[in-house]
């Protein structure tokens, strides 16, 4: 925190002249830069709301997400660079600004340049640089305020509707200290790596880390770009002691055939994590034999919607291959059979949470009453967290995930609603329905949407093309879905809503078990053993 607290306390200052206070937020269009960082810790000393999505996003998505919280500042950067190729905001920064009437200062970061062009072309803009300008490093200033506090706000998509505001407590962090002191073993002086943009909740773990006097190491962009070593070059050279990643990166290292440890210095490395989809015990036998032979590997699982994980190390234990090593320190957490008693071992049933736990959200922003907040978690089985995860508990105390239980799609890890695809896909005139799942795929999760056509049209290339650019321009990359199949109907409940689960109980394999609330239960046979889905 020491060599980020003058740059902290220059945007402190610049945000309290502003006005900025208690409640009030603050959205970061960022992607994962120093300034970020100091822009977060800026904004929650202030007792303001801080809130971020990555800049990869399309006009829609980030309107579905800041234009719900209204903030009063908007700090993003004139551009990015991906692939080596740079992407200018200034068109999207000008196409987002009538839409957000809230924000009254847009902080333009120069990333690829000064800034000067893409803020004078917002009619709120100014530079990072003249913003801070006037405020001489001082010492910082926090507001005392109690532990329910909100502290950031993240975005959990559903399946109808905008994305699900969640606003998490300042009591969260207590749940990171917990995970990152003693399940991790982050020390003060250690070198905390993440892969992650500030779009996914693993970077607000990753910030956590300066709590434990961690250096963070930031990177931004692809981790096989200019090569597949790009991070190992990084890790090796800053000589990082904990690597963060997702379970689907390790896995295609695997199956590349990279090792490491023989092209890098890698004995600083004492932790792996993995996370976002469960990690198959061939790529525990990777990370041992082709990384680094001396570490913990811990995989672990939570979600976006606590901020933090619900299973995950414990470096005072062997680890076993396949398995995650246990529950949190302080967490009730159980497996539930359907009828809401305890599942036996290595059988599955619902991840849930049987006693209340620091790191539970306030609830969804705008959800007065939290109706929807109690929907969300506690319906499956009353005054219990029910977290939407298929797992079982192992003979050794352990946990293994098998992925969600409803029908939130998280390809690599990122929770991404269907709603959102939909509301693309409507735009395309020869598309009358559709239907998105997360096929279990390769040890991750890809996303699959079936269309039903309107008579006289085909889902040719072309077509293909069409839609995947509309979802990728108006939603993210990451929504774009891996395969597209045509079908002639879609499964619909009695009132008429699409039913995704009962489409993904088929497509795995699994007995439906809502055939009798459908309209037109013989749909579901459309899905079964399609040859489209087995490449």
């Amino acid at each position: 925190m020491g060599r980020v607290a003058p740059y902290v306390s220059r945007l402190q200052q610049a945000l309290a002249a502003l006005g900025i206070g208690e409640g009030d937020r603050v959205a970061g269009l960022l992607p994962n830069i120093p300034e970020a960082v100091v822009a977060m810790l800026a904004t929650v000393s202030l007792g303001a709301v801080w809130s971020s999505a990555s800049p990869d996003f399309g006009v829609r998505g980030v309107l579905d997400r800041f234009g719900q919280i209204e903030p009063k500042v908007l700090i993003t950067v004139d551009g990015y660079r991906y692939v080596g190729k740079d992407i200018d905001l200034a068109g999207k920064l000008a196409e987002l600004q009538p839409f957000l009437p809230t924000v009254v200062r847009c902080v333009v970061v120069g990333h690829l340049s000064n800034g000067h062009a893409a803020a004078q072309a917002l009619a709120n803009g100014v530079t990072w640089t003249e913003f801070t300008a006037p405020h001489p490093p001082a010492p910082l200033r926090f507001a005392q305020l109690p532990f329910d506090h909100p502290l950031v706000i993240l975005y959990s998509s559903g399946t109808t509707g905008a994305p699900k505001c969640i606003v998490h407590r300042a009591g969260v962090l207590l749940q990171h200290l917990k995970e990152l002191g003693l399940h991790a073993d982050v020390r003060r002086g250690d070198r905390l790596f993440y892969f992650t943009t500030l779009g996914w909740m693993m970077w607000n773990w990753l910030v956590s880390g300066l709590a434990r006097g961690a250096t963070l190491m930031l990177f931004d962009g692809s981790p096989f770009h200019p090569g597949p070593n790009v991070l190992f070059d990084y890790a090796e050279a800053e000589r990082v002691t904990h690597f963060g990643t997702s379970a689907k990166y390790l896995d295609t290292l695997r199956k590349s055939g990279l090792r490491p440890r023989e092209t890098h210095d890698l004995s600083s490395l004492r932790a792996v994590f993995s996370t976002g989809s469960p990690l198959a015990p061939e790529a525990f036998d990777y990370v041992y034999d082709a990384i680094n032979p001396d570490l913990h590997l811990a995989s672990i699982s939570g979600g976006t919607d606590i901020l933090s994980c619900f299973v995950l190390g414990d470096p005072t234990r062997p680890v076993l291959r396949g398995e995650i090593q246990g529950p949190g320190l302080g967490l009730a957490i159980e497996v539930r059979d359907a009828a809401g008693g305890p599942a036996p071992a290595a059988a599955k049933g619902e991840l849930v949470c049987a006693a209340p736990f620091p790191a539970m959200p306030l609830g969804f922003w705008g959800d007065d009453g939290g109706a929807r907040y109690h929907a969300a978690y506690f319906e499956r089985f009353p005054g219990v967290w029910c977290q939407g995860d298929f797992a079982e508990t192992t003979a050794n105390g352990g946990f293994v995930i098998h992925g969600r239980s409803d029908a939130t799609l998280n390809p690599g890890g990122v929770r991404i609603g269907t709603a959102e695809i939909y509301a693309e896909v409507e735009k395309v005139p020869e598309v009358r329905e559709c239907v998105a799942i997360g096929q279990d795929w390769d040890g991750d999760v890809r996303v699959v949407l079936f269309v039903a056509l309107h008579p006289g049209a085909m889902l040719d290339d072309v077509l293909v093309g069409r839609i995947k650019s509309g979802i990728r321009a108006g939603s993210s990359p990451r929504h774009v879905p891996a395969r597209i199949v045509a079908v002639a109907d879609i499964p619909r409940t009695k009132t008429g809503k699409v039913t995704e689960l009962a489409v993904s109980d088929v497509v795995h394999g699994r007995v439906v078990t809502n055939r009798e609330a459908l309209a037109n239960p013989e749909a579901l046979e459309l899905f079964r053993d399609l040859p489209e889905l087995r490449a």
